[in-house]
């Protein structure tokens, strides 16, 4: 597993949602704050987000996608709306129950979006997630982001035409939108601290190598030898770069996939601290409620209460 995909695999619970919408004339929904991450995609014609808390507004236009990591509220609103129209805006599940989106009138320009939603374990956020803004714009240019492009594309079809597998079909496509726009947020010349990471000869190997077998017996030696470089060379770029040094890095990442297991299976202790590089449950067990401040079991039990 590469550091994208386990950050991500880590915190996402439960099944994405999506909906694609179409509506005309003048219109303002707020979506409130959410526990996970929401984004939004503009199909056709074009339309105006304001972020809560006095963040710029943005204006979308055809192909833009906006994601919102971090589940922050905010207003979606016809791109010629106000501040007044923006203060009168109908909550979205309001929005939706009476009718709207709606047809366009006539000779008015229709917007169609995609909008969507991630549910994410927020206890665990990867420090890439993490240092993502509140809003991330990814405007449509030509012959850039072609994959984003491609999935947005798909996932626009699979939504409009209800075609059979859909219910197999969209959930993926969603995952791989994810995965695309945090992508091309890391490729867009970003000064976040995880794009200079990823971009480190031997920061990215080292991370590949304990990501890739997170139970092996690592140690800072062995850790060079598979990087080569010298365990100083090692232990000064990767602190540098990711904030902690790479045997500190390993245990978080070892407890964070424990966490995971406990939440997502009904493995044993013994098992899972097998898997995650512990010799012993006790040994987990300890560690977990240092990081945690609770044990595996009451950790298992609260998520399947909450699940």
């Amino acid at each position: 597993m590469d550091v994208v995909s386990d950050a991500i695999s880590t915190v996402r619970i439960g099944r994405p949602s999506s909906n694609r919408v179409g509506v005309s004339g003048r219109w303002s929904t707020r979506l409130a704050p959410y526990d996970g991450a929401g984004f939004h995609v503009v199909l056709r014609g074009g339309c105006r987000l304001v972020p809560d808390g006095g963040g710029d507004p943005l204006l979308l236009g055809p192909g833009d996608a906006v994601l919102l990591p971090h589940g922050a509220g905010h207003v979606l609103a016809d791109a010629a709306a106000d501040g007044a129209a923006v203060a009168r805006a109908v909550a979205f599940e309001d929005w939706t129950a009476a009718g709207s989106p709606r047809p366009p009138a006539t000779g008015a320009e229709e917007v169609q979006l995609l909008c969507g939603k991630y549910r994410l374990d927020r206890s665990r956020v990867h420090p890439l997630l993490a240092e993502l803004p509140q809003v991330v714009h990814l405007p449509n240019r030509i012959g850039g982001d072609p994959e984003l492009r491609f999935a947005i594309d798909l996932l626009g079809r699979e939504l409009g035409e209800q075609r059979p597998g859909a219910c197999i079909a969209v959930p993926s496509l969603l995952d791989l939108l994810l995965v695309y726009m945090i992508r091309s947020w890391l490729a867009s010349g970003t000064t976040g601290a995880w794009s200079a990471v990823l971009g480190d000869e031997v920061a990215a190997a080292a991370l590949r190598a304990l990501h890739s077998d997170p139970a092996a017996p690592w140690t800072n030696d062995r850790l060079a030898a598979e990087v080569g470089v010298s365990r100083p060379t090692l232990a000064r770029r990767f602190t540098s770069l990711v904030g902690r040094p790479p045997m500190g890095y390993l245990t978080w990442w070892r407890l964070t996939l424990a966490a995971t297991l406990l939440r997502e299976t009904e493995a044993p202790l013994a098992g899972i601290a097998r898997q995650v590089g512990y010799g012993t449950p006790y040994a987990l067990s300890h560690a977990f409620h240092r990081e945690f401040g609770t044990t595996p079991g009451r950790y298992r039990a609260a998520a399947a209460a909450t699940a």
